[in-house]
């Protein structure tokens, strides 16, 4: 389900990127040892994909960043605690405005899913970074001690709008970072 202009954007930042099936077991990725690990969008219920749930946790477990956007949001929120519920009638369309809370920013965000993150389930140790302002969902949650976000927008969809295109910005920082950090 990944959509191809996610791979542009992470080339577009000089990232080396590999693409394995959603089921590759997390030892098989982290063997690699990648500067980051990314997961993906896809379709439907994320509460069934058991694997992929651990699969994360284990990445989770180690000091790669990781960033996810939609089902790879919920699916990285499951990992880290939380609890996900399905939408009435789902978020679909190019036009979704989402606050950034933490520079109070409105981005105008591309969406296509039917379950979110419920926040009543969000841990102590994950904080919500974006809120959808039609509804108030979570559109963003990262883990406050690991260099782990995600979305549950696209900011990588084309054509525009393309307010949140820092956040790839922000995970190439984070590898950069990590990868400073362990070659020093």
């Amino acid at each position: 389900g990944m959509k191809r202009n996610i791979l542009r954007r992470l080339a577009s930042y000089g990232c080396e990127v590999r693409v394995f099936p959603a089921r590759t077991p997390a030892r098989e990725l982290l063997a690699l040892k990648p500067d980051g690990i990314f997961f993906s969008n896809g379709p439907g219920d994320p509460a069934p994909l058991t694997y992929a749930v651990e699969n994360a946790r284990e990445v989770l477990e180690c000091d790669v960043p990781v960033f996810g956007i939609c089902l790879g949001h919920q699916v990285l929120g499951l990992a880290m605690g939380a609890t996900t519920y399905k939408l009435k009638f789902g978020h679909r369309g190019g036009n979704h405005p989402v606050k950034n809370l933490a520079t109070e920013q409105v981005e105008i965000t591309s969406q296509n899913h039917g379950f979110a993150i419920d926040p009543e389930s969000v841990p102590d140790d994950v904080e919500v970074t974006h809120v959808n302002l039609y509804d108030g969902t979570i559109e963003g949650l990262r883990h406050i001690a690991r260099e782990v976000s995600c979305v549950q927008y696209h900011p990588e969809a084309s054509p525009g709008p393309h307010d949140a295109d820092y956040l790839f910005a922000s995970f190439i920082r984070a590898m950069e970072r990590r990868k400073g950090a362990t070659s020093g």
